[in-house]
């Protein structure tokens, strides 16, 4: 005889279903929790010569490769929202080129504008980007139109590769980079001149390294991002050679030693007044015994991020995904004599995780850096400069009363970077 459930019956049916159901949610709640990523590297060195961007007394081509160039991307996805990294061994974007680029990356994958991080890592020996053919030597032009293909191919592999990692942070210090705004003195010790490039051993520098480790949900790490405030002008002018100068030879390093199947995308941190120890040498030193500095500078940068990277103990299979974007109105300079009284900069921002990226389209100064990553309420802030644009200098208040080159090249009021500062804690506190 089949017996009717009774109310306890019923009572132990029903927390069993909820307890079923509790289960299900926690594992979905996980399910979406968790972050995805995929990386990819691909070869960007010209194959003909070419004229080399960032010093404009340098004519001729370029004779000859001395390191490869890359560009290096991290594409991460959770539950719908995307962040894509792009570092290229590149000065950066100008002449038009990011925009160019931005706007048939993000058509291409569907991006939205705060999911794209395109950045250049400031080597003064690589490529100078043209879109106009008379703008630009015939074979820069050839390389742009290449590159813009290789950058789709390189993000598409990365997007196609997402799977479960784990992320973590740590923070580490190199002494590579060394304020360049020097007052040089007379016999008297008083000021001889204005403020020229140079080495200024006492002035304000940011030293942190900011490392990041994502591995696999194995483990087994995929890649090394990092993130350091310096020119890449170890090299000068009077070099002809292709280079990724400190930076892509610290990412060089550091792939060498974790592994090729490992990619080391680097960042070029607030630097606007920052170039290497060693800055504009003529070319790499082929004496006996002797370690050329851009080699010494990136080794020595590379040993730092794998000492950080080894120490990174704790990480994470969580990681939510937050982006912004703004393109801020700020003031030119009062000297300025067009009737637009009004530049623009592009900001972008995001989390994965608990690590913050936040990217600027211009060539900010240190100070400005420092004061975005003590502020924000991330733990680990990647400040990155030459990131989606390309808009010049964005020197502090008081250096418009001592006058050198990166006021004098930049297009924003004294009030620019207080107002920068301000936007970019907002935006990271809304994250």
């Amino acid at each position: 005889m089949q017996t009717k459930p009774t109310i306890t019956h019923r009572w132990i049916l029903a927390a069993i279903m909820f307890l079923l159901l509790a289960s299900f949610n926690i594992e979905a709640q996980e399910s979406a929790d968790v972050l995805h990523a995929g990386v990819a590297r691909i070869d960007i060195t010209p194959k003909e010569p070419v004229t080399l961007s960032g010093y404009g007394s340098r004519k001729d081509l370029s004779k000859g490769v001395h390191d490869p160039l890359s560009a290096r991307v991290v594409a991460f996805e959770n539950n719908g929202k995307r962040l894509v990294l792009v570092s290229t061994d590149l000065l950066g974007f100008y002449g038009g080129t990011a925009e160019q680029f931005r706007k048939t990356i993000l058509a291409k994958f569907k991006l939205q504008p705060d999911e794209l991080f395109l950045t250049g890592i400031h080597t003064h020996s690589a490529p100078t980007l043209t879109l106009d053919k008379d703008k630009g030597h015939e074979n820069n032009l050839k390389y742009t139109k290449t590159l813009e293909g290789k950058l789709i191919r390189v993000i598409a592999e990365a997007l196609d590769s997402t799977a479960p990692v784990r992320i973590g942070a740590g923070i580490g210090y190199s002494p590579v980079g060394c304020n360049r705004r020097e007052v040089r003195l007379d016999g008297a010790g008083w000021p001889k001149e204005a403020i020229k490039l140079g080495r200024n051993p006492y002035g304000p520098t940011d030293k942190q390294v900011l490392v990041a480790k994502i591995a696999n949900a194995d483990g087994a790490p995929v890649a090394v991002l990092f993130d350091y405030a310096t020119h890449a002008t170890a090299l000068g002018p009077k070099n002809y050679r292709i280079s990724g100068d400190v930076l892509g030879l610290a990412e060089q390093f550091v792939e060498k030693i974790l592994g090729p199947d490992l990619i080391a995308p680097a960042f070029a941190g607030a630097s606007g007044d920052i170039d290497p120890w060693y800055r504009i040498l003529p070319e790499f030193n082929t004496e006996s015994g002797w370690i050329p500095e851009p080699v010494l500078l990136g080794t020595l940068l590379g040993e730092e991020v794998v000492h950080v990277y080894r120490n990174i103990k704790q990480t994470s299979p969580a990681g939510k995904i937050e982006t912004a974007f703004i393109k801020l109105a700020l003031p030119k300079k009062p000297d300025d004599n067009s009737n637009d009284k009004t530049t623009y900069l592009n900001i972008t921002a995001a989390r994965a995780g608990d690590i913050a990226f936040i990217g600027f389209g211009c060539e900010m100064c240190t100070e400005i850096g420092m004061a975005i990553k003590a502020a924000s309420p991330f733990k680990h802030t990647f400040v990155i400069t030459h990131c989606n644009g390309a808009a010049g200098y964005l020197p502090t208040k008081d250096m418009y009363k001592e006058g050198g080159y990166e006021v004098r090249t930049s297009p924003f009021a004294p009030q620019a970077a207080g107002m920068v500062i301000k936007q970019s804690l907002k935006m990271l506190y809304q994250l």
